[in-house]
């Protein structure tokens, strides 16, 4: 049999031909080490987008793209765990739940990434705390697991090198909602960290890119059915997004949040709720609690009784963050030169929240990025959010804003408005925030 080439792919492509998992390996090779041109990769992209993948070819493709760097192994006393989240607003939960899990026995070295569009990065709510460096290489990595049980940081450049170039092609190719890219994508770079199993998750609503359930629940089965053919156990939750998660969006606001849950024992609230669900899944996974909902009561007690408070501590501290900063967070995280409280002009019931515009007015605000190269404000935002089913007098607060210059915290206070609808009742059922779960 000839060796691949890519003309000799991209015709099975054009003419429906299935491919097979050692031209997926060449691929995934030739798209790391440049053999390939980006109007190739491009037309991969689109004839995988246009044609489909069988599952067996979606795990050939992932395990490829996985393989085509380092993949971590590790040495640990207990099991190695891994969270994914596929974006909303006011999605802080990573910094909640890895100390969690540490503090429960797991060692969780998390890759994790930086915001694009409307939804934020677990990286760049970091880079707002002083000092901590969330870029390393592989020995200060395992470091800080050693240290911690934690450690959430940026991917090298070895970690599924094949994912990083198709990624920028598909940007530019509209091909990034494909769902067999997706999953390969998100995949990859997961278990290349080397992980015993790994919970997902899937978000559905306003604030996410999955805007209806049908949406999520065909992203959920299809990571979950192609990460467990992968040889890792995973489970996907598929979690309401129709109003943000944390009271706030912004990188330093939503730090403060996760400080509350942790210092301030909030477990009452939707980001320990999401929090104790994810984490309770992975822990019964992995055999350290015997059911999900006993991983979860777990997870609550890590948080009331300080451990994941002091394994964050002990994780920020060794990334380059401030010794004492659990204890002394609020004078740590920088504060904007404009926080201005937005009432409400009429009065009413909060029946809808758009969140991908307020995520968009953060971005706006210079707390998020439009393009890969934006710098980010990480002191702006939006914080004291109103939640859905509030009843509002005209003159009360919808929110605060938290801007660089009074002209930006206008402009955000419209956003903010037009965000929000008031109705003369309240929405008849809110939506749980658990809304599946997908084995």
């Amino acid at each position: 049999m000839s060796a691949p080439t890519a003309r000799k792919l991209l015709a099975q492509l054009r003419h429906g031909i299935p491919l097979q998992g050692s031209n997926l390996a060449w691929l995934a090779q030739a798209l790391s080490d440049g053999t390939i041109s980006d109007a190739q990769a491009g037309a991969f992209a689109m004839g995988i987008c246009v044609r489909g993948l069988s599952e067996e070819a979606r795990v050939a493709l992932t395990l490829a793209m996985r393989d085509s760097g380092r993949v971590l192994k590790w040495d640990v006393d207990g099991p190695v765990l891994d969270k994914h989240s596929t974006g909303g607003v006011g999605d802080c939960v990573s910094l909640i739940l890895a100390p969690a899990l540490a503090a429960c026995g797991a060692f969780v070295p998390m890759i994790s990434g930086r915001g694009l569009g409307h939804t934020g990065g677990t990286l760049d709510k970091l880079d707002a705390i002083p000092g901590v460096v969330t870029q390393m290489d592989e020995d200060r990595f395992r470091s800080v697991v050693a240290q911690a049980g934690c450690a959430i940081v940026g991917a090298s450049a070895d970690i599924a090198p094949a994912d990083k170039r198709l990624y920028a092609v598909r940007d530019v190719t509209s091909t990034v909602d494909s769902l067999d890219l997706i999953t390969a994508s998100i995949l990859s770079k997961k278990l290349a960290g080397g992980l015993d199993g790994l919970v997902l998750d899937v978000k559905v609503g306003s604030g996410a890119f999955m805007k209806d359930i049908e949406a999520a629940r065909d992203l959920a089965a299809a990571l979950v059915g192609t990460a467990n053919a992968a040889g890792c156990k995973t489970t996907a939750i598929i979690s309401d997004m129709s109003q943000p998660l944390a009271p706030s969006l912004g990188n330093a606001l939503e730090v403060a949040d996760v400080m509350q849950v942790l210092t301030g024992g909030d477990v009452q609230s939707p980001l320990a709720e999401i929090s104790a669900a994810l984490g309770g899944v992975l822990l019964a996974n992995a055999g350290l609690a015997k059911t999900p909902s006993k991983g979860a009561e777990a997870i609550t007690a890590s948080l009331q009784d300080g451990r994941a408070a002091e394994r964050f501590g002990t994780m920020i501290a060794a990334m380059g963050g401030p010794v004492h900063f659990v204890e002394n967070w609020a004078r740590f995280l920088p504060e904007a030169t404009v926080i201005r409280e937005v009432t409400a002009r009429d009065a009413g019931c909060i029946s809808a929240i758009d969140g991908e515009a307020l995520g968009m007015a953060v971005v706006n605000l210079g707390g998020g990025r439009a393009v890969e190269s934006d710098m980010i404000d990480p002191a702006v935002g939006i914080g004291q959010m109103v939640r859905l089913g509030e009843k509002i007098m005209r003159g009360q607060p919808l929110a605060v804003v938290h801007a660089a210059r009074p002209d930006a915290a206008d402009k955000a206070a419209a956003d903010l408005r037009a965000a929000i609808t008031l109705s003369d009742t309240p929405p008849k059922v809110l939506p749980d925030l658990i809304r599946e779960r997908v084995d």
